[in-house]
Formats: C-alpha cells, sequence, structure tokens
C-alpha cells in the first residue's frame, strides 16, 4: 500500500505538470512527434468521461492542411498498463458515437523504458488499435529549438543521441534559463523539471551538477551587472552589460559544451556572426599562449 501511494502521488505530479503546460507543449507534439499538419481546431468538453474516472489529456476536433476533420485524442502515459488499450478503445466507441467522426488517438510514453502494453484489440467482431509514441526517440534538439521554457523541459525526457550527458543536460538548463523572465518563473520551471527528472534518473547525477555550475555562473553575470549599472548609469550600464553576458555566455558554450556556431547563436539569443566573432577571437589567444 505505501507504494502505491507513492506511485500514485507521483503520477499526479506529472499529470500535473502535463496539464499545466499543455497549451505550449501540444502544438509541438502533434506536429513533430504525431507527425500532424493542422491547420485549425477547437476544444471539444471532456465530459465523454460519464462512465469513467479519468478524464481525456487532451481532445480536440481538428482540421488538417488536406482538409480532413477527425477528432483527436492525446494521452501521456508514465505507467507500462496492460489495461491501457481497453481504457483507450472506450475512449474510442464513446467519441466515435458522439462525434460521428475519424478518431486518431495517441499514447506518448513518457518514461525512459520501452513499454510492453498491448496497443491493440483482436476479436471475432472488433479489431482496435492506437498509436503509442515514445518521447525518449525524439531528439532533444527538437525541443530546445522552441521559445517555450514548457517545451524546452521536455528535452530531458529526449533522447541525447550517444552526446554527452552532462553537456546535454546543461545545455538545456541554460536554453530554459536564457528564455525565462523572472525568478518565480525560473524556480517554477526548475522546479517541474526536477520532476521529470525521475522519469530518467540516470542523468540525475549530471542535473546536480550541472545546476550547481549554472546557478553560480548566473549569479556572477547578474552581480556583474548590477555593477556595470552603478559604474556608468541605468541605460549604458544595461546595454554594454547584456552584451558582455552574451559574450560570457558564447564563450562558456564554446569551451565548456563545445557547441557549434549556430548551437550557440541560439541558445545565447545573438547572431552566427556574433559567435564566429568571439571564436576567432578565442582561437587567437590559444594560439599566442601556445607560442
Amino acid at each position: 500500500m505505501p507504494n502505491q501511494d507513492h506511485n500514485r502521488n507521483q503520477s499526479n505530479q506529472y499529470d500535473k505538470i502535463i496539464k499545466e503546460n499543455l497549451e505550449v507543449t501540444l502544438p509541438v507534439i502533434i506536429k513533430d512527434m504525431l507527425g500532424l499538419e493542422i491547420q485549425s481546431s477547437e476544444e471539444l468538453p471532456d465530459d465523454v468521461q460519464h462512465t469513467k474516472e479519468r478524464k481525456p489529456d487532451a481532445l480536440k476536433k481538428v482540421t488538417d492542411r488536406a482538409g480532413n476533420t477527425f477528432v483527436l485524442q492525446v494521452e501521456f502515459q508514465v505507467e507500462d498498463e496492460r489495461e491501457m488499450v481497453y481504457r483507450m478503445a472506450e475512449y474510442y466507441i464513446m467519441l466515435m458515437r458522439r462525434y460521428k467522426l475519424p478518431i486518431k488517438q495517441f499514447v506518448v510514453f513518457l518514461k525512459d523504458v520501452h513499454p510492453v502494453m498491448p496497443t491493440f484489440l483482436t476479436t471475432d467482431h472488433f479489431n482496435y488499435d492506437f498509436k503509442l509514441i515514445r518521447i525518449a526517440e525524439a531528439n532533444y534538439k527538437l525541443f530546445l529549438k522552441s521559445d517555450n521554457p514548457e517545451v524546452k523541459m521536455l528535452g530531458i525526457l529526449a533522447n541525447f543521441n550517444e552526446e554527452d550527458s552532462y553537456n546535454v543536460v546543461k545545455s538545456i538548463i541554460e536554453s530554459i534559463q536564457f528564455a525565462t523572465k523572472g525568478d518565480f518563473a525560473e524556480s517554477r520551471y526548475f522546479k517541474q523539471l526536477r520532476i521529470l527528472l525521475q522519469l530518467r534518473n540516470s542523468v540525475e547525477q549530471q542535473f546536480e551538477k550541472a545546476m550547481e555550475t549554472v546557478t553560480k555562473f548566473f549569479k556572477e553575470e547578474n552581480d556583474f551587472l548590477y555593477r556595470k549599472g552603478e559604474e556608468k548609469g541605468r541605460e549604458e550600464g544595461r546595454e554594454e552589460g547584456i552584451e558582455e553576458k552574451s559574450l560570457k555566455v558564447v564563450e562558456n558554450l564554446i569551451l565548456e559544451l563545445g557547441s557549434s556556431d549556430e548551437q550557440a547563436a541560439r541558445i545565447a539569443d545573438v547572431t552566427v556572426d556574433f559567435v564566429q566573432k568571439i571564436r576567432a577571437e578565442l582561437n587567437g589567444d590559444k594560439a599566442k599562449n601556445q607560442e
């Protein structure tokens, strides 16, 4: 019983994060993970669950670019439930009966394991299946290219493509930090990130190490901006401080993470030319030190 309660509490935490961020993350998931090009959509009421205990995570009536209209249901799943196929089949029948439209159903699995849950039912009179998508198979860069922190944090659950896990985790943290405005929002996103990390505890140590480094780095930068503002005036200090901050961040991305020019420019929100200029200066300094 204690383990069941613990697992239930964890699932509730994941569900809460998914639902809080769904408005921002769902369009990216639909387009880049489900492969659907949606032209228009409208929210559908979730009271189809009148005989069920759970509501659908995402339920929409959509029209794709080819003009096809259908009901789209997306469920986010943490546990490898053998009963999932029955639940999805129940949804299918209720949705088809209510809306008289084609139904497309997807289950997005969040844990970094291979689920063995059945995805189809075959009987003498009924054949049914749903599509199961593993977020661990998606490239983490798919989520980092978004401007939204809610989307970026999903990168922690995605495929690191045999890259150094510490460098990837650090780039995810830095990318979220740069895209966040205000300490309160930053604290919220990092709290959510720590919870999602429990679905992939193999990188928990790298996360703590990266958080310590990044937090120290940004603390020093904030102190620098404050000193600049005091010395040269609020406006001048703000402009020069931002440029200096960008320079320090780009140097960090090049030297510590080995980022490409395009990656560093995207994460630091600067131009590729700016990154190339800094890289050339760093290479010049390195050449001088070797003489």
